[in-house]
């Protein structure tokens, strides 16, 4: 038996998308100073999540999905609000998550499918097929063969030394392609794709890359189609490169020592931080500095979103609403 390759040739379209994608993440680590906000890394998480199971079909909003992450109760599918917390649960993982370990594939598969289907944690025991309405686009290999085929990938993943940006994107395909489980596949490859990426560069880990791919739905289907019929994964791999671009051209990044919020941040919080300066103050005396009489308005677009991107801090925190209450910057 020879040495696992996944069918891939390079083009000179990849080639140059690796390089805009590598001088985009320049970019953002040089202006965040290699700290992503904690504020942004959950905003990011949920809209990841929201947009990975709307993929899968899930119809709960981004409104509700935020509210069950919080711990609130909705109106919903149970199955859809199990699938919201499964999924929190499985990425909050990540980190300690080992992305060339097909054990901890198998842990984060039953976390993300726990109570939805029997087979959590285990590669599937049937066939399965992937379909366009009642059309088969792709049989997936028989189930006896894959235990070995994702052996062989995380093999090849760890031994390769193609660029990761690449190499990931192979990886994914090559994942859809050998469907290791009953369900689950299309969240779990699109979530191991940045945890292989995260291994490399940090800003992974918090990129809401599943939500451009929601707005690009049939152009992800598009492009695996296309790499099945061509048995090449080059056309998946430019796909997903112009998703990674995309999105980190869309990252503003909040929190730069110069400019606290933000080069293309809220206007708004930068006014708030102009009038508060080094001082302690009142949510009273920050309205008349702002020439704002509407405590609703001043609330909305100026001090919640200030408080919520850790930019200034209340004196005293554990009673938000006593009268005593004053702001400072942090």
């Amino acid at each position: 038996m020879g040495e696992y390759k996944p069918p891939f040739h390079m083009t000179d379209k990849i080639m140059n998308l690796v390089a805009d994608v590598s001088e985009q993440i320049g970019r953002i680590k040089v202006l965040s100073h290699g700290n992503v906000n904690p504020h942004l890394r959950k905003e990011n998480r949920i809209r990841t999540i929201h947009s990975s199971l709307a993929i899968e079909h899930n119809s709960l909003s981004l409104e509700q999905v935020t509210a069950v992450i919080n711990g609130k109760h909705i109106l919903g599918n149970p199955n859809e609000i199990r699938e919201v917390k499964n999924a929190y649960d499985t990425y909050e993982m990540m980190l300690v998550l080992n992305p060339y370990s097909v054990k901890d594939l198998l842990k984060a598969h039953k976390m993300m499918m726990k109570d939805l289907i029997p087979e959590n944690g285990k590669f599937r025991s049937g066939g399965v097929g992937v379909f366009d309405g009642d059309v088969v686009v792709h049989m997936a290999p028989p189930a006896s063969l894959v235990p070995g085929e994702i052996q062989d990938l995380f093999a090849w993943y760890k031994k390769s030394e193609i660029h990761p940006l690449v190499r990931s994107a192979i990886f994914h395909y090559e994942f859809e392609f050998i469907h290791p489980f009953a369900d689950g596949n299309g969240r779990m490859g699109r979530m191991w794709h940045s945890l292989l990426l995260g291994r490399w560069n940090e800003i992974f880990y918090w990129l809401p890359v599943e939500e451009l791919i929601r707005s690009r739905q049939q152009e992800y289907y598009n492009a695996l189609n296309k790499s099945d019929r061509e048995s090449d994964s080059s056309t998946f791999v430019e796909f997903m490169l112009e998703i990674f671009l995309g999105t980190l051209r869309e990252t503003t990044v909040v929190g730069d020592a110069t400019d606290p919020a933000g080069k293309s941040g809220n206007p708004y919080v930068q006014k708030l931080l102009d009038v508060l300066g080094d001082e302690v103050l009142s949510a009273t005396e920050i309205m008349e500095r702002l020439g704002l009489s509407h405590r609703p308005t001043f609330r909305k677009n100026y001090l919640v979103p200030a408080l919520e991107q850790g930019i200034i801090e209340m004196t005293i925190p554990e009673k938000p609403k006593s009268r005593n209450q004053r702001y400072r910057k942090k």
